[in-house]
């Protein structure tokens, strides 16, 4: 795998001020239209949820390529297979909870095994789906997902980054398996950033310790790293887009250079982002690690800016994760 794409060193990676703030899953519904005027092939299904996944808009401009299914999970799966093969892209989306665990088998067997196109692209992940619940706020989809034979796993930090998945998956023959939150997102700076499916970005390149996150944690990593700064830590930190393939290069060489990894995901520590690093870790050069994320439990209703404290993935978190790591107080 090629080496990772680094930018000049700043002092710091977040400008003063609010930063602008999109929805992935409104940059999902705009990448579709996009595709699907470059692509015939191209067909969309949802399952009575398309005007929350934003698929409805292509559905008003490709009426005839689009498909709602109703409240039946399993067969949003199972006739998307059929079309893939037939020969059609198909991108199948609902919530995050309801497109990995409800039709878990269809995907395996009718999907993941024959390795055939379908593109399930996930809203409403994580514990930032806030109000609605335990019930809703799917922690283990990437779990579910990266352990499948042929799926590749994409976790975009940004609206921009979300529509640069998009349309590389359109892309690749096979299996693709895309999450993104409910709440906007702020827009990294610099963004769009060098995006290529399988290799991580390293925003900053520090000596100290490396922080590694995907999805809304980016933002929570990007402020850990200017506090950290202002503590006299040199963090490396970076943007950690594709779960599988996961970029083994680029852990290696933290692993190597640094004191140690802290990764961040709004996910369950078991077998998502820091699972994917911790199994390359202890292969090819073990270092100190530590994880952020929820811990083995389910969430509960709430708001996320009260939530996101309470399971401890804040960007005080990673700074406490990192310092432990570096030993400096």
């Amino acid at each position: 795998m090629a080496a990772p794409v680094s930018a000049v060193k700043p002092t710091k990676l977040l400008p003063e001020g609010n930063l602008p703030k999109m929805g992935l899953r409104d940059a999902y519904g705009h990448a579709l239209i996009e595709i699907g005027k470059e692509n015939k092939n191209v067909v969309v299904l949802d399952a009575d949820l398309a005007l929350s996944t934003k698929t409805k808009r292509f559905g008003t401009v490709y009426p005839d390529r689009f498909f709602d299914v109703g409240i039946a999970e399993l067969n949003l799966i199972g006739i998307a297979a059929g079309l893939a093969a037939a020969g059609k892209i198909p991108f199948a989306s609902t919530f995050a909870a309801f497109a990995t665990g409800q039709p878990y088998n269809v995907i395996r067997q009718s999907v993941a095994y024959p390795a055939l196109n379908v593109k399930i692209v996930a809203t409403h992940a994580g514990l930032s789906v806030g109000g609605d619940g335990a019930t809703h706020q799917m922690l283990e989809d990437i779990s579910l997902m990266r352990g499948l034979p042929n799926m590749r796993v994409f976790v975009p930090a940004d609206g921009p980054q979300m529509e640069q998945v998009i349309k590389a998956i359109t892309k690749i023959d096979g299996p693709c398996y895309v999450r993104c939150g409910r709440e906007d997102s702020p827009i990294l700076p610099n963004s769009p950033l060098p995006f290529e499916v399988g290799k991580m970005i390293t925003l900053r390149d520090g000596a100290d310790v490396t922080l590694m996150a995907c999805g809304t944690m980016v933002y929570e990593m990007l402020m850990a790293a200017d506090q950290l700064v202002d503590q006299g830590i040199d963090p490396r930190v970076v943007v950690v887009h594709t779960i599988k393939p996961i970029d083994e290069e680029t852990i290696v060489k933290a692993a190597r250079e640094t004191m140690g990894i802290v990764t961040a995901e709004e996910h369950n520590i078991i077998g998502g982002l820091g699972s994917a690093v911790a199994e390359v870790v202890v292969e090819k050069h073990p270092c100190a690690m530590r994880r952020i994320g929820t811990r083995d439990v389910f969430g509960e209703s709430g708001e996320p800016k009260e939530l996101f404290p309470k399971y401890g993935i804040t960007a005080k978190d990673i700074v406490e994760a990192a310092k432990s790591i570096v030993g400096k107080r």
